[in-house]
Order: C-alpha cells, then sequence, then structure tokens
C-alpha cells in the first residue's frame, strides 16, 4: 500500500487558494486522495494488530473549528492520522502528519489528563531509572530521539528543583517524533517502517500503560 505523492502537491495549491469556491472546484482531487490515505491508515492498522491491539484508526477532517480562531481559512492543508490502542488496558496513541514540508510520525501523551499526568510523575519518582533506561536503550533512541513536549520551567508542585529526575518530572507532555522527508512518503516500503517504528516504541507504551493502569503499589485499577 502506498501513498500518492499528489498528496503534497494539492496542499501546497491548498494553502495559496484556501477558500471554498477553489475547494469545491477541485473537491474530487481531494476524495480521491483522501480515499487513497483511509484505505493506508486501515492497511497499517492492520499490520500493527499482528504485534499490537488497534481498536480505532481515524483521518481528521479536513475542515477547520474557526470559531475561536483568528485564521479564518475554512481548511486544513494536511491529513492528519492517529491509531488508537484499546483501552483500557492500552495506552497511548499513533499519529501521522502529512503535510508539505512537515511529514512526521508521533507517539505518546500529548495532552494528559490532570490524574494521568499525576501517576506518571509519582512513578517517575518511584523509580525514575527505569523510565530514563527505557528512552535510552539504544534500540529505542536511535528511532525515536529525545524525548519532547511541553515543560514547566522549574519543577511542578510538590517536587524539589534538585530532584534527580527533575529533567523527567518537568514534563507535561511525554511526546516522541520521527521526521520524515515528502521524497519518503510515497515508497513502497514506507509503511512498513512506519509498522517498524511504532514496534521500536512498543516498550514505552507498553511501560506506560503499566503504570496508568496501576496505582502505585501496583494494583490494577481496571
Amino acid at each position: 500500500m502506498q501513498l500518492n505523492p499528489a498528496i503534497f502537491r494539492f496542499f501546497r495549491q491548498l494553502a495559496k487558494h484556501n477558500n471554498r469556491e477553489w475547494f469545491e472546484q477541485h473537491k474530487p482531487e481531494f476524495k480521491a486522495l483522501e480515499t487513497d490515505v483511509k484505505l493506508f491508515g486501515e492497511a497499517l492498522k492492520d499490520q500493527l494488530n499482528q504485534h499490537d491491539s488497534i481498536d480505532r484508526f481515524k483521518l481528521f477532517r479536513i475542515y477547520r473549528d474557526v470559531r475561536f480562531s483568528k485564521d479564518k481559512t475554512p481548511y486544513k492543508t494536511h491529513f492528519g492520522l492517529t491509531w488508537h490502542r484499546t483501552k483500557p488496558e492500552l495506552r497511548g496513541g499513533y499519529y501521522l502528519h502529512l503535510k508539505p514540508d512537515d511529514v512526521f510520525l508521533a507517539c505518546g501523551f500529548w495532552d494528559p489528563n490532570p490524574a494521568d499526568l499525576k501517576r506518571i510523575r509519582q512513578e517517575i519518582d518511584l523509580d525514575g531509572d527505569e523510565y530514563r533506561n527505557l528512552i535510552h536503550a539504544p534500540a529505542f533512541k536511535n528511532i525515536w530521539g529525545e524525548l519532547q513536549g511541553n515543560a514547566v520551567k522549574t519543577a511542578p508542585k510538590g517536587y524539589a528543583k534538585d530532584h534527580p529526575d527533575i529533567d523527567l518530572l518537568r514534563f507535561k507532555q511525554h511526546i516522541f517524533m520521527i521526521r520524515y522527508t515528502e521524497k519518503e512518503v510515497p515508497a513502497a516500503d514506507f509503511i512498513d517502517r512506519l509498522d517498524a517504528a511504532l514496534q521500536a516504541v512498543r516498550p514505552f507504551v507498553d511501560y506506560m500503560s503499566v503504570v496508568l493502569t496501576t496505582n502505585a503499589d501496583g494494583e490494577s485499577l481496571v
């Protein structure tokens, strides 16, 4: 299953003509590309389910919510795809962003609720080495790089600024990302490369799944 490089040509044109008249004139082209991307997403879901448990794939709508935005352009200029792991036992999600000059695969926890963030920090406080060793393992780090996400400037409430794991405790998001070039996207092996990357990230999401489905005493919450 391959993606069509015309995705990027279409979105470059849409960025220049982001209005309803132009979009309606080119809607057949968009719908064809959208169908291809949906098929790709479902194919990757099937591959992931050979080693993971994905309950659904979603392709985000092209229409922007402009109600509270200063930018009133009606359409997004990218495709956003997401794969959801089966809850409540499994946590974490996968996201693919397809935009001209901005292609990336992301995994992790980009908007954890307060209870989840508290539990993540609690686990790091109890045993930061386990988390650190996991994300610094060569098989993981060589593919996914460094931990990313928004962080507090000094220390979260309840933790000392000189805590040995303050660098991890500061994070409000726990995200990893891989960037790709546009030329890589339509390649025949792109879907397999994504699948391999998401296999490599499994130790991280499985660790987080255990953390977020247990209390500090290791007792199951599901």
